[in-house]
């Protein structure tokens, strides 16, 4: 019983602190984006079609909707939709703020958030990851290690032979460094946080030397044509929508179907019911005849895989080459995906297209003058990162398993 209060109390405390964010957010709108004045122009199309909206009546009504959000927020709170309308509430205040910073001029929309769709994709694939692994009851800090290392391997191999079998290199290498986190936290049991960070100083340590000792004198190894984006046909032609999400890359239809797929095999099939058990009641689940260990072993050979594929993305999905520590620490926005969407695989999209939206927004803020040092829009990401792991989902709970060893006996 006590428990129970004690948990109601946190979820109470968080839908406060929640509140008093969008509260704060309605500030920021009200009185810093509603004094520029003149008219932002937002490309919707790659023709020229535009939306002009007035930056300063703009702000007016979104500061009114963050005012209205957080009202609704400290009386009665938003439950299982706490997480989408967080993003749509982030989305809003970005819209907000590009309105006030490019008051009097305009840019494509539809590009950045093009841009946004793809740079999603390592987030999306690496939260993917995480997810399999926590939700098995193993925790995952080696993301990061694993997109990297994927990176190296998949820059390397697409160089020598082509971009299929270098992405799949990469695919492999992520199986290994997951194969290790498995082996050291399963089967020797070994504190799964300090694996997962060994785990990333190998990969940055083992990359950046190999790089600097084998690809900067042979940069033919280091060297190829990305994958090139394709149109679905008849979805691409759908005003604006079309453009954004369907003319992509090969790695972005990847990552939207293993979310779909990912979805529908964790609560729809017997072996996602297992891995929700064996992240939660391990002990319980061995009674009934689930064979933990194996479960888990599988499951991080999976989630190495589909995050090595996300390292891949940076070589093979976009800038044609690998160079050092290019991951940038996506790895643990990923790790923050997955606190965002409360360890379920829609919500850890959503919270990577949060996350790539910050960034892309510091892409095309920098353009503009905005009086905002960059030093300060390179941290944008970051800062989204810290504000929502450590604000706004601080009620989000953990696979109750997750981290601890299991003993067969």
């Amino acid at each position: 019983m006590n428990t129970e209060l004690l948990v109601s109390a946190e979820q109470k405390k968080h839908a406060r602190n929640v509140g008093f964010g969008y509260l704060g957010l309605a500030v920021i709108t009200l009185a810093v984006f509603s004094r520029r004045p003149g008219d932002a122009g937002f490309k919707l199309t790659e023709g020229g079609t535009s939306l002009t909206l007035p930056a300063q009546q703009f702000a007016w009504i979104f500061g009114i909707v963050f005012v209205a959000l957080a009202a609704a927020q400290l009386l009665r709170g938003f439950g299982k939709l706490s997480s989408v309308v967080l993003s749509l509430a982030t989305a809003v205040f970005v819209l907000s703020f590009l309105s006030w910073a490019t008051a009097g001029e305009s840019f494509s929309l539809v590009g950045m958030l093009q841009d946004t769709v793809s740079r999603s994709v390592p987030i999306t694939l690496g939260a993917l990851g995480g997810i399999l692994c926590e939700r098995s009851g193993v925790i995952n800090i080696a993301i990061e290690g694993m997109l990297l290392a994927g990176a190296f391997t998949g820059a390397v191999g697409a160089s020598l032979t082509n971009l299929w079998l270098g992405t799949i290199i990469a695919m492999l290498t992520g199986v290994f460094l997951a194969w290790i986190l498995a082996v050291f936290s399963i089967k020797y049991r070994v504190d799964q946080v300090i694996v997962g960070f060994a785990i990333n100083f190998f990969a940055l340590g083992i990359t950046s030397f190999l790089s600097f000792r084998v690809l900067v004198p042979n940069p033919d190894y280091n060297s190829l044509v990305p994958v090139m984006p394709i149109s679905v046909p008849l979805l691409s032609k759908i005003p604006f929508i079309g453009q954004i999400f369907f003319v992509q890359t090969i790695f972005v239809y990847f990552s939207f179907a293993a979310v779909a797929f990912l979805t529908w095999a964790m609560y729809r099939t017997r072996w996602g019911l297992r891995t929700r058990a064996a992240g939660e009641y391990p002990k319980a689940a061995g009674t009934l005849g689930v064979d933990v260990i194996k479960l888990r072993y599988r499951n991080l050979m999976i989630a190495g895989a589909v995050a090595g594929i996300g390292g891949a993305w940076w070589p093979i999905g976009t800038v044609g080459r690998f160079d050092q520590n290019i991951t940038g620490g996506r790895g643990f926005i990923a790790l923050a995906a997955v606190i965002f969407g409360r360890w379920h695989p829609v919500g850890a999209f959503s919270g990577a297209m949060v996350f790539a939206l910050a960034e892309a927004v510091r892409l095309k803020i920098g353009n503009f003058d905005t009086g905002i040092p960059s030093e300060f829009l390179l941290m944008a990401p970051y800062l989204v990162t810290l504000v929502v792991v450590a604000g706004f989902v601080g009620a989000s709970r953990a696979p109750k398993a997750a981290g601890q060893p299991y003993d067969e006996q």
